[in-house]
């Protein structure tokens, strides 16, 4: 059976109805991979992700070597043993935790700080603590300090032990702040690491629990159109069965929607495509207009525990729990939304919940924004199998519906 079939394409724009397949399951795309940094979703547990009609986890290699350590995992029966999570697994490779201990902090650009900056130079968060040469990338370990080394071969033999269906091999993402020359010369080093990390997958058939694991290949070249193309291009022509798209995106949305335009228009078409680190209800829709088949963001879930709510009917999606209007709010955070928490629970009930720092909250919250993700997925697969158009306000209303 092969990776990735395309079942339908939209008659509008660059995107498709997929299948991805998996040694634990197929995943209708397009799709949210929902993140679950440390084999788990924060405040939720496997049952309750599964039951929102999530497809698809990923988890961070970084973190999951600190704590327990690949080989842990993989003598527990992998990811999906030890996590409990039966269904398709992701693993990233660490690269953006590298980026986010050191350039990131350098430039003052990371998951906290916006990764769309504008044109301002950002303050910096604090001194390097990252080295980074050909072999690969030293880093402090967040958890004792101590020093660790990724190498292109030493990230793959750690993501085949811990066992997930999708990997990603090593990479060095860019700054919207590094040069051109800089930028260029990482996008070189990632062609190069990417050729070793391919060797090394071979070499390592047979390790961990999951033979039928692949190998994605990343796509870098920060904002620049030939960069992006010929990164692309390169990534492509080293066969792997599957593409995602890393690194700097720019400094504005307007930025990231060229360099999705630019790496789509060199990749086959019947190859999956990953956007990383990109979540939002307006993103994930011009993406997929683009022809991007899969999403991994940690925004809904950190959103939900710093008390922002998802909804369809609220200006820009966000509902902020937190608002003292809703201290005697009979109402269900989403009319007509189907997730435990609308069900059983009022807005002011939440609101009561986080001013009072419950922990029962993180978990009600979680779950309603969470399903707000697979309910957005599917009204957005709806509508590209019907041949009907992608805007926000049509997917929204279809939303609203279900």
């Amino acid at each position: 059976m092969p990776l990735f079939r395309v079942v339908a394409e939209h008659p509008e724009s660059e995107a498709r109805l997929g299948v991805l397949s998996t040694p634990h399951g197929e995943v209708k795309t397009p799709a949210f991979v929902a993140v679950a940094t440390r084999g788990t979703v924060k405040a939720a547990s496997a049952d309750d992700v599964w039951a929102l009609g999530v497809q698809i986890l990923i988890g961070n290699t970084y973190h999951l070597i600190l704590r327990p350590g690949a080989e842990t995992v993989e003598a527990l029966g992998g990811l999906h043993g030890f996590s409990g999570w039966d269904g398709p697994w992701m693993t990233d490779s660490g690269g953006f935790q590298v980026f986010s201990l050191g350039a990131g902090k350098v430039h003052g650009v990371g998951k906290i700080a916006s990764i769309f900056p504008g044109e301002a130079v950002p303050k910096p968060t604090g001194p390097s603590l990252v080295r980074l040469t050909e072999d690969g990338a030293r880093f402090r370990s967040i958890v004792d300090g101590s020093w660790v080394f990724f190498s292109p071969e030493e990230v793959i033999r750690y993501q085949r032990l811990l066992g997930a269906d999708i990997i990603l091999p090593l990479d060095e993402c860019t700054s919207p702040f590094h040069s051109r020359a800089y930028t260029e010369a990482a996008m070189e080093r990632t062609h190069r690491w990417a050729e070793r990390a391919l060797r090394a997958f071979e070499e390592t058939q047979g390790l961990g629990p999951n033979p039928g694991q692949v190998l994605y290949g990343i796509v870098q070249g920060g904002a620049y159109e030939d960069l992006r193309r010929r990164s692309a291009r390169v990534i492509a022509g080293l066969g792997f069965p599957g593409f995602a798209i890393g690194g700097s995106l720019g400094k504005s949305k307007e930025d990231m929607l060229h360099v999705i335009e630019w790496t789509v228009d060199e990749l086959p078409k019947e190859r999956p495509r990953h956007l990383l680190g990109i979540g939002t209800v307006e993103d994930i829709l011009e993406a997929v207009r683009r022809g991007i088949d899969t999403f991994d963001c940690a925004a809904p879930t950190r959103m939900a525990r710093n008390g922002t709510l998802l909804s369809a009917r609220e200006e820009g999606f966000r509902l902020n729990i937190k608002n003292a209007r809703f201290r005697r709010d009979e109402g269900p955070i989403e009319e007509g939304c189907d997730c435990p928490t609308c069900q059983r629970h009022s807005r002011a009930f939440l609101h009561h919940l986080f001013r009072c720092g419950e922990l029962s909250y993180f978990r009600l919250a979680t779950l309603h924004n969470l399903r707000f993700m697979a309910r957005l997925m599917a009204a957005i697969r709806g509508r590209i199998a019907a041949g009907k158009p992608l805007d926000a306000a049509s997917v929204m209303e279809d939303l609203g519906r279900t």
